[in-house]
């Protein structure tokens, strides 16, 4: 079983987290990184350090809000240094996080494939209905 860090600018890997709990349920090895203003690289990258030694030996997946933010930069050197066992999604949301929850059981390269598959389906468009024909479809 893999385990999860979301990492994020400010509190809102924590928020995101107690969200999807909220859903799916307490989660084990699942563990949130922030960045907070008076942080700098190092504090961020001691964070990650804490982090992982907290977390259970195996495999790890880490979910960060923003692509090149320091969360990102700072995730990106642990995954660089054990690519084989750490893996490093940037721009998480609450329905990406709910489905990695739901197959965190499988090996960390088939999660992170469908992962990236699903995630476009994570965000869409609320559109109405075509009202042209004087029907209302929505009640």
């Amino acid at each position: 079983m893999i385990s999860i860090i979301v990492a994020s600018h400010g509190e809102f890997a924590e928020a995101l987290i107690h969200t999807s709990e909220m859903i799916a349920g307490k989660q084990q090895n699942v563990a949130a990184v922030t960045l907070v203003p008076s942080d700098g690289i190092d504090a961020l990258e001691s964070k990650f350090k804490d982090v992982f030694k907290r977390l259970p030996r195996n495999d790890v997946l880490i979910l960060t809000d923003l692509w090149g933010g320091s969360p990102f930069n700072a995730a990106s050197k642990f995954v660089a240094e054990d690519p084989a066992h750490n893996a490093l999604i940037a721009g998480v949301n609450l329905p990406l996080l709910l489905e990695s929850y739901m197959i965190k059981d499988q090996s960390l390269s088939k999660v992170v494939d469908h992962l990236t598959n699903v995630a476009a389906s994570s965000i869409k468009q609320f559109e109405l209905p075509d009202q042209s024909d004087g029907e209302d479809d929505l009640l």
